[in-house]
């Protein structure tokens, strides 16, 4: 007999990425401001009740499709697979041995690949959740702090996929606080063809600042959160900032064209999301963001794209 259950998690976009020096164990200091997207990814856990694993795994596969799918691993290095591992594991260490079913994962993508967006880690962050959800049937749930801490073990983004809405992240982007945004932000996405590896953007900045190029760090996320507050998309459009973005153009310079044209075409703004190569075009409607899209493929300046609001929420169970 088998069942299923159903999570979603959105992907993210950094309204402000502030990189600060090389910490000791290999990771940047960040300040930066997230903001998840209605764009999401999908899990489905299959559930198999006359299977039962006592130790190790409980995964006995995993599938993908939609957008990117040939792209994403289908073995245990997959965040998804590791976050349902990072639950069970949790729960033995917790409770003694565990007689738990076996599950198969499918993942039905929205979020690019490699495309700054934190699409691995809401896979990790909708695995957790639906994880979590069949380890209750048989121990009592990871409550919210401690699906935290087993997302911050996963990545630096998956903390903020699991909690959603519009946050401040600092020391690798894992400690969170909630800021207020009010009113809905509409987004132009377009997508490249071939995916940016973050630690390879990371590098590159260093690098550049090595070299001696003015590439100071962007700390100060007080005039963002002004602009957030007072729900203006003109306010915010000012003070978009993402220090990862002059090393993402120097390994891709093709994307400067592509944000030139967005801010031609109509943008309030334009910048790569993260580490790139997504450009994410603030817009003043839904409509204005769905013909920058069209335009800019017609262009031959944009892979494909599509449109998304924000904030969204968390990772969840759907039905």
């Amino acid at each position: 007999m088998t069942r299923t259950i159903h999570a979603r998690a959105h992907a993210k976009v950094n309204l402000h990425l502030g990189v600060d020096e090389l910490r000791g164990d290999g990771y940047h200091e960040l300040v930066t401001v997230f903001q998840s997207l209605s764009l999401h990814d999908d899990l489905t856990l299959t559930v198999h009740d006359d299977e039962r694993v006592a130790e190790g795994s409980i995964v006995r596969g995993m599938t993908v499709t939609g957008f990117d799918a040939a792209k994403v691993p289908t073995d245990p290095g997959n965040l998804a697979w590791r976050a349902v591992d990072a639950v069970v594991d949790t729960a033995r260490a917790t409770h003694g041995g565990l007689d738990l079913p076996a599950v198969d994962l499918h993942l039905t993508k929205g979020i690019p690949t490699a495309g700054g967006m934190a699409g691995g880690s809401a896979d990790a962050a909708a695995a957790l959740v639906a994880a979590n959800t069949l380890l209750d049937e048989q121990v009592p749930a990871l409550g919210r702090d401690g699906l935290h801490e087993l997302a911050a073990e996963l990545g630096s983004d998956v903390p903020f996929t699991l909690h959603g809405g519009t946050m401040l992240g600092t020391g690798r982007g894992e400690q969170l606080v909630p800021l207020l945004a009010r009113g809905t932000w509409h987004w132009a996405l377009v997508f490249s063809a071939e995916g940016l590896s973050t630690p390879a953007v990371f590098g590159k900045l260093d690098d550049l600042r090595a070299e001696g190029r003015d590439l100071p760090p962007s700390l100060n996320t007080a005039p963002l959160s002004r602009a957030l507050t007072s729900g203006d998309p003109g306010q915010l459009a000012a003070v978009l900032a993402n220090d990862l973005q002059a090393p993402a153009l120097s390994l891709r310079p093709d994307l400067r064209r592509t944000l030139d044209a967005g801010r031609r075409a109509g943008a309030l703004a334009g910048i790569v999301s993260g580490s790139g190569p997504t450009c994410a075009f603030l817009c003043d409607s839904e409509l204005a963001a769905a013909d920058l899209v069209d335009d800019l493929i017609a262009a031959g300046v944009a892979y494909t794209g599509t449109v998304a609001h924000g904030p969204a929420a968390g990772a969840h169970l759907i039905s």
